[in-house]
């Protein structure tokens, strides 16, 4: 039986962010800085991390509990090889309305068109800038931004639909804005601008480096006027706007300047089963020793449905607040639960 989970601002349980390693090949400076996640770095070993079975296991779990969108992410997903049978078995499962995946793009050409034939229908990929200075000095030297096109242009010829994610951060990247725009824009994929988050402990955040949502659309908005867009859905992550012209339209992620907390369906999993209920968690809960212990389906479903129901996380709308402790306690890396 399927069934709507509310937690303790109404919030429902409806999509699963579905981390499956917590490997990267880019060292981006705003998730996993090279100084702190280099040669010596200690990643999850084999035996840590959910096996194909124990994933769709716990993924159809989800669903009896309302979850209806999945989306595969990392760490960098593609460097996990059964990734393709992963998403076979997930997108078979009753209820599953959307399997999506979110990359960096730089080994997405070769396997676009595979991952499509398995089930997946969506993909985000991340990409910073057009200019390889720019593009490299972010990712850690690890690609250059023909790399990640190439793989853009594979996945929209295998039939997956495809948007674009950039993270804008002041002083770094904000001049390449606009040049991402018009590339996209011209090529029909929707971008979505990302304020810069102190997500985790290790990117170094402060509030002088974020380019707020005002001031991202402000730029736009003066050389392609822009009018609100109404959401796709009640939850949605990114704010919407249309082109006047009717050439698309662009979205902004503003976990910073404009919380969306009050709207927030999403629960998170790791690559070795600790759940979390927030990007910026600070602890999670571990389904590994369910699903490793003999427990049953229903009685894991008891205790994921006990956890959302005694949710009370809105980190970003909290953020700063005297009396919180928001900002103080150790959160959980991006790179162990996607973004």
């Amino acid at each position: 039986m399927i069934m709507e989970t509310h937690d303790q601002y109404n919030r429902i349980l409806r999509d699963l962010r579905l981390s499956v390693t917590d490997r990267c090949n880019f060292r981006c400076r705003y998730c996993m800085p090279e100084e702190i996640f280099g040669k010596d770095y200690a990643f999850l070993s084999r035996e840590h991390i959910l096996s194909v079975e124990e994933t769709v296991r716990i993924t159809r779990i989800f669903t009896r509990l309302g979850a209806r969108k999945i989306r595969i992410t990392g760490g960098e997903p593609l460097l996990r090889k059964e990734l393709p049978d992963m998403i076979r078995e997930v997108s078979r499962i009753p209820g599953v309305e959307d399997v999506a995946l979110t990359t960096n793009g730089s080994l997405l050409a070769r396997h676009a068109r595979t991952l499509r034939e398995a089930g997946l229908m969506r993909v985000a990929v991340s990409l910073d800038a057009l200019d390889d200075d720019t593009f490299l000095a972010m990712n850690g030297g690890k690609a250059k931004v023909a790399q990640v096109l190439e793989g853009i242009d594979a996945a929209a010829e295998a039939g997956l639909a495809v948007k674009v994610n950039m993270v804008v951060q002041k002083g770094v990247n904000e001049h390449a804005l606009l040049p991402m725009v018009r590339y996209f824009r011209e090529r029909g994929h929707i971008l979505r601008m990302i304020e810069y988050m102190d997500v985790g402990n290790t990117n170094g955040w402060n509030w002088d480096q974020v380019v707020s949502k005002r001031e991202m659309l402000e730029r736009i908005h003066a050389e392609f006027p822009l009018a609100p867009a109404d959401p796709n859905y009640e939850g949605e992550v990114a704010s919407r706007f249309r082109f006047l012209d009717g050439q698309g339209e662009i979205g902004v992620i503003s976990s910073v300047s404009d919380a969306f907390c009050s709207t927030c369906t999403r629960g998170r999993l790791s690559a070795d089963g600790m759940f979390y209920t927030c990007l910026f968690a600070t602890k999670g809960h571990d389904l590994r020793e369910w699903l490793r212990s003999g427990a049953t389906d229903d009685e894991i479903a008891e205790h994921i449905m006990a956890i959302w129901e005694g949710r009370h996380d809105r980190y970003s709308l909290d953020r700063g607040k005297a009396g919180t402790g928001t900002g103080r306690e150790a959160k959980v890396e991006m790179s162990r639960i996607g973004g």
